[in-house]
């Protein structure tokens, strides 16, 4: 298989992200949350319209493989990073790790010395591994449903893009 390889957010590439949402949500976080939390997460982005808008509002790009979307990332303004998604698929092929590395990459090159995340419960721990420390338990309703994340922290330097 070739290796996963970055561009920029295209317009166009709103439902198959969106699609990429749902199936992450849907496949990758039963452990940690329930159906209906679930449900209530995958409805945040019902209206594809502003799902479309919140992706261009903020700095975003999709991994590929072939040719073909299996993830992105967003960083909103120069310090927070505000989606990271993968397609089930393609989990475990370096598609998060090469997303963050370049967020971490660019909001380093804006300026930003600290990097945040609001980590869902089944990201956190891959955070961590990437250097992030937990700051702060948050509880988020979202549709009706209370959902549980954890604000996470990134000291940029010289490492940025890579593990602590």
């Amino acid at each position: 298989m070739s290796a996963p390889a970055l561009r920029p957010f295209l317009d166009a590439d709103t439902p198959v992200l969106a699609a990429i949402f749902v199936a992450s949500i849907e496949s990758l976080t039963g452990d940690d949350y329930s159906e209906a939390q679930q449900q209530a997460w995958v409805a945040a982005i019902d209206d594809e319209t502003e799902f479309g808008k919140r992706l261009a509002s903020g700095l975003t790009l999709v991994a590929t493989l072939e040719g073909a979307p299996v993830g992105f990332a967003s960083l909103k303004g120069k310090d927070q990073v505000d989606l990271v998604y993968v397609h089930p698929n393609a989990v475990g092929q370096g598609v998060a790790a090469m997303l963050c590395d370049a967020l971490e990459k660019l909001a380093a090159a804006r300026g930003a010395k600290i990097l945040t995340v609001e980590a869902s419960d089944n990201a956190a721990e891959f955070f961590a591994k990437r250097g992030y420390e937990a700051k702060q338990r948050n509880t988020v309703s979202l549709n009706g449903e209370w959902l549980a994340n954890t604000t996470m922290q990134k000291t940029l330097g010289d490492n940025a893009g890579g593990p602590k």
